[in-house]
């Protein structure tokens, strides 16, 4: 059951180890939307205790990368709040106030083993087929009964799992969980160099920023255990736990990571997706609210989000669904959107507003522009067309068929007065025309050729009114000339 006394508190809380991807963020947005959902409070934490993995210029990517995505947080490094500080590299105090409680309860104790004497226990478990437990060798502590054990930091802490037990609990997600004594074992809390393990800090952050909901991956469901027997030792209530389904690989057999292809989710702003779009995608993969709707705004998504429809099976990554939710996402912007949309892909001779309405509905992208250019699909607009005769003809329709229904295009064309030049009228006098035809294709063919050298392109009609009358004119004749040549 929800626990409805308190205020729903959610976190996210990376370590800045490298760039920010896809399953980090979809993290992210579920806590997100939980908090917004319940009116609850959405902090964001960085957990920079592992100084050897973390990444220059981490944090600060975590935190752009936020921004791009629209998640504005209610407390973080760069905002402050009433629990700071947000990086845990500054909160070392605190893991060593808790430290000293557990030192106190008899449940923690100096490290007495170095590397190599570890390494001897654990070789020989495995000559002896049995799985490795630092419990096994837990030095001991009855001398010092009555007295809290010492500890001056050299070594690294230990927790001293207090029972040995099978330990049960509930997931928001998954439901009942449970696991042995063999997912029980003593692990450091404190390393030598002063800074907390992930095992530990966390749960002291949690509790001293009241977080009230814990969203991550299936990877720690195996290590849960050795959370709960820290709450217990510690005395304090668990938060509901909140398992994620993995974000799998095209092929859907393998969790999609870093290693696997996952990019820099800031490379889905350098490839034209919009954020919106991102979201949206992002919060299918795992969630479903039901129905056939498909396309939400983050209102929305925010006013359907529930745990309870969070799936169990991993969900797989899918470019082609994602570059259409971005093409919707495309077509709900407004005009002024979208021109500024596009002409951010477009060299200044091409930044022309009717060249928008045809961009637009050949991608799903911005980068597809890019495509287009380099493809020379958009090269019609300010350079001349060069194709062989050949391509003018549609099928095996006669040349002299081709070259008449030219000159009929050409004097409606010629004909239409400049008010009227647009490309709805200018389809349907030409659609007039090709009616009247055998098969459509022996004008629409040739005049589009004329107009582009391409053999995909917008209709003759879009075509005419972007190059304008003149020059519209002057290329049907070329086409005229070179076939009669």
């Amino acid at each position: 059951m929800e626990n409805t006394t308190k205020k729903v508190v959610t976190r996210f809380a990376p370590s800045p180890t490298g760039f920010m991807h896809v399953g980090g963020v979809r993290t992210a947005i579920f806590a997100y939307l939980w908090a917004r959902k319940n009116n609850g409070t959405f902090i964001l934490r960085i957990e920079d205790t592992d100084k050897e993995r973390e990444v220059e210029g981490s944090i600060e990517h975590i935190i752009k990368s936020l921004k791009w995505f629209g998640l504005d947080w209610d407390e973080g490094p760069d905002i402050g709040g009433p629990n700071a500080p947000y990086k845990q590299s500054e909160r070392l105090d605190s893991y060593q106030k808790y430290a000293k409680i557990l030192l106190e309860k008899g449940f923690a104790y100096a490290d007495p083993y170095t590397e190599d004497e570890v390494e001897v226990f654990r070789k020989k478990a495995e000559e002896e087929k049995r799985p490795f437990l630092y419990r096994e060798h837990r030095p001991d502590l009855s001398a010092q009964a009555g007295n809290p054990p010492t500890w001056d930091g050299s070594k690294p802490l230990r927790f001293k799992v207090p029972e040995i037990k099978r330990y049960e609990w509930e997931d928001l997600v998954f439901g009942h969980l449970s696991a042995g004594e063999e997912a029980l074992d003593d692990f450091i809390l404190i390393k030598s160099d002063g800074y907390p393990t992930y095992n530990f800090a966390h749960i002291i952050d949690d509790l001293e920023m009241g977080v009230t909901h814990v969203m991550r991956g299936q990877e720690f469901i195996s290590s849960t255990p050795k959370f709960l027997s820290l709450y217990d030792a510690l005395g304090i209530e668990r938060p509901h736990l909140v398992t994620l389904p993995p974000i799998m690989g095209k092929d859907g057999k393998k969790k999609l990571g870093k290693r696997d292809g996952a990019k820099d989710v800031l490379e889905y702003d350098d490839d034209g997706y919009l954020p919106e779009a991102m979201i949206n995608f992002l919060s299918f993969l795992g969630w479903n609210p039901g129905g056939e709707k498909e396309i939400y705004s983050k209102k929305e998504l925010i006013e359907a989000f529930d745990i309870s429809r969070i799936g169990h099976s991993g969900a797989m990554w899918n470019d082609d669904k994602l570059d259409w939710v971005n093409k919707e996402y495309i077509k709900m912007l407004s005009e002024g959107e979208k021109e500024s949309y596009i002409f951010e892909w477009l060299p200044k001779e091409l930044q022309i507003k009717k060249l928008v309405p045809i961009i637009t509905e050949r991608i799903s992208k911005g980068s597809d522009i890019k495509t287009m250019i380099e493809a020379g699909e958009l090269d019609f607009f300010y350079k001349e067309p060069v194709y062989e005769k050949e391509k003018l003809i549609y099928k095996d329709t006669d040349k002299e068929i081709i070259i008449s229904n030219l000159k009929n295009a050409l004097e409606v064309i010629t004909m239409t007065e400049e008010e009227n030049y647009n490309k709805e009228n200018l389809k349907t006098l030409l659609m007039e025309l090709a009616d009247s035809l055998e098969n459509r294709g022996q004008i629409l063919h040739p005049l589009r050729f004329a107009l582009s050298g391409l053999d995909k392109s917008p209709d003759p009609f879009i075509l005419a009114d972007i190059l304008g009358k003149e020059e519209t004119i002057k290329r049907i004749n070329k086409a005229i000339s070179n076939l009669s040549s």
